[in-house]
């Protein structure tokens, strides 16, 4: 599974596929993270752009084989299935390196205080809810991504608006890991408190896990 991961990453970076995600987050951080501003609340928004991010590159992860090329490469590692985990994976570890390098950016430049700049947070620990609510919204992403592409949608534009909306819904409606985790950030910076979403970190990670099964077990089916 190492092996296949590494190919798949090394085929993302050399397609340079990943480039329009990846500026288009840039730019979202660079329109809303500022130096000096509160911690919590540029952590929660730097978490938040994440999420479609990660479902983007999931995206192109699963698609970025031609399909004999997927198929000689499902022969080689016993199945369809195995193959397309380790795309998503790729994918997962790439968004993750991408949010915990915002994440170490925003807490340098942000400033460890209160929305009204009245009450010191702790960088530690704004650091590690910081990552959970990347983590929430990166898993939460590739769930998405995984659901929105082959097997389960192959026509290109399908699959764009329904990652597109599928990714909206995740971050606003109630219930979901990462809009408790984001909120949990802005809220928590009102009066200076910091609440890590281990829960919600959980939860993510249990979408995550049914989505990438469901899909990769689909592949055996419907390639």
């Amino acid at each position: 599974m190492t092996a296949l991961i590494r190919y798949q990453t090394a085929l993302l970076l050399r397609s340079q596929r990943w480039l329009a995600p990846v500026l288009l987050y840039v730019a979202f951080l660079g329109v809303g993270v500022r130096p000096g501003q509160p911690v919590l609340d540029s952590l929660g928004y730097s978490a938040a752009g994440l999420l479609p991010v990660t479902a983007w590159l999931v995206r192109v992860c699963a698609t970025q084989e031609p399909p004999a090329a997927r198929t000689v490469v499902a022969a080689a590692v016993g199945g369809q299935p195995r193959a397309h985990l380790a795309a998503l994976l790729a994918a997962l570890g790439c968004a993750g390196t991408l949010g915990a390098a915002a994440t170490a950016g925003v807490l340098l430049i942000s400033e460890p205080a209160s929305t009204d700049h009245s009450v010191r947070v702790p960088l530690p620990s704004a650091g590690l809810a910081g990552l959970c609510a990347a983590a929430c919204c990166v898993l939460l992403g590739a769930a998405a991504g995984a659901l929105c592409t082959r097997p389960l949608l192959h026509r290109r534009g399908r699959s764009v608006a329904a990652t597109v909306l599928a990714s909206l819904l995740a971050l606003v409606t109630s219930g979901s890991p990462a809009k408790y985790a984001v909120t949990g950030l802005v809220t928590g910076s009102h009066s200076g408190a910091v609440h890590v979403p281990v829960l919600a970190l959980l939860a993510a990670a249990a979408v995550a896990a049914a989505a990438a099964t469901l899909a990769c077990r689909l592949t055996a089916v419907r390639g």
